[in-house]
């Protein structure tokens, strides 16, 4: 018996070690399932979803994007749709770049999609400019889709219902007129908002009554003057197309020609008044001048007559002054 004792030992030893490894295992081992029962509960009914839609998210791009502080179910939602839509080219890393950077994606998938049932050249790199540059992207293909109205002008932008513009002949015309426009996508990225685009309008229209002989002409037929308009290109560099220009409303003004020569007569007047005035100012002046001059001739004759006696005294004390006989001899001292 007492022979047998080591090997007692040493087996009850290995059964001891292999127990803490059992130990061991069995505690890895709920870990992982714990682990894993986590995961699926936080992301097995999303890759599931994504599975089913073909949307192909694996499950380590799903934990990366929770380590990545990605939305993991915007991006699922975002692929999905665009699988769903048979949109190609799509895939996982671009929707989280696009993400990351701050982008509506969302928004962008949505804008493609619509592009794409409405045969619009739009791909995701553009799309993604386009959301990133701080445009709608889907406002911009459903105005490319449905073109919108824009006034001109714009009562919201500049507070003015009308545009004023006045005809050769003085007569100021009040017009109200609405543009009909489709977003360009080649151009969206800078190029010219709404903006631009009724600011231009306005000069054309203003422009083109200016260029007609009389108002009436521009009352007869509005449509002159839009087709005068659109010749122009004024949708050039700009992010829309312009449909068309019409007319909405037209109103008569005041005559501003009558007016303004009414006021130049009256400027003119003044001028000639003020000339007038002038002239008579410069005739009192050298009638002034004229009487101060006769007062200075008198007095040069006074200053000459009161010298005369003066003059006879001295003659008479030097003898020089002679008495005149009435036969015209002279009496005096001889030699004088």
């Amino acid at each position: 018996m007492n022979m047998h004792w080591p090997l007692v030992l040493a087996q009850a030893a290995q059964n001891q070690g292999n127990w803490a490894w059992m130990v061991v295992g069995i505690a890895v081992g709920v870990i992982f399932l714990l682990v894993l029962l986590v995961l699926l509960h936080k992301y097995g009914k999303l890759w599931f979803r994504a599975y089913m839609s073909n949307a192909k998210v694996s499950p380590w791009s799903l934990i990366g994007m929770s380590l990545r502080q990605v939305n993991a179910n915007l991006i699922v939602d975002a692929k999905v749709m665009a699988m769903q839509a048979g949109i190609p080219g799509i895939t996982t890393r671009r929707l989280e770049a696009h993400y990351l950077a701050g982008g509506n994606v969302l928004g962008v998938v949505k804008a493609i999609i619509a592009a794409h049932r409405a045969d619009i050249d739009l791909d995701f790199d553009r799309a993604a400019a386009i959301d990133l540059a701080g445009r709608d992207v889907v406002d911009a293909v459903q105005t490319s889709v449905h073109p919108k109205v824009i006034d001109c002008p714009d009562p919201k932008r500049s507070g003015k219902t009308t545009l004023s513009a006045i005809a050769r002949n003085g007569v100021e015309l009040k017009i109200r007129a609405r543009v009909t426009v489709r977003t360009n996508i080649q151009q969206l990225i800078g190029g010219a908002t709404e903006d631009t685009v009724i600011a231009r309008v306005g000069e054309g229209i203003i422009t083109a009554i200016g260029s007609a002989d009389s108002h009436l002409e521009v009352m007869e037929a509005p449509e002159v003057i839009s087709k005068a308009v659109l010749a122009r290109g004024l949708d050039a560099q700009t992010a829309f197309e312009i449909v068309s220009i019409d007319i909405a409303d037209i109103d008569v003004g005041e005559n501003i020609g009558a007016r303004l020569q009414a006021d130049q007569a009256e400027a003119d007047m003044r001028v000639a008044r003020a000339k007038a005035e002038e002239r008579r100012a410069l005739a009192a002046a050298h009638e002034q001048e004229m009487k101060a001059k006769v007062q200075e001739n008198r007095a040069m004759v006074l200053l000459a007559e009161a010298a005369v006696p003066r003059a006879m005294a001295n003659a008479f004390r030097q003898g020089n002054l002679h008495a005149v006989n009435v036969d015209g001899g002279t009496n005096g001292s001889p030699g004088h």
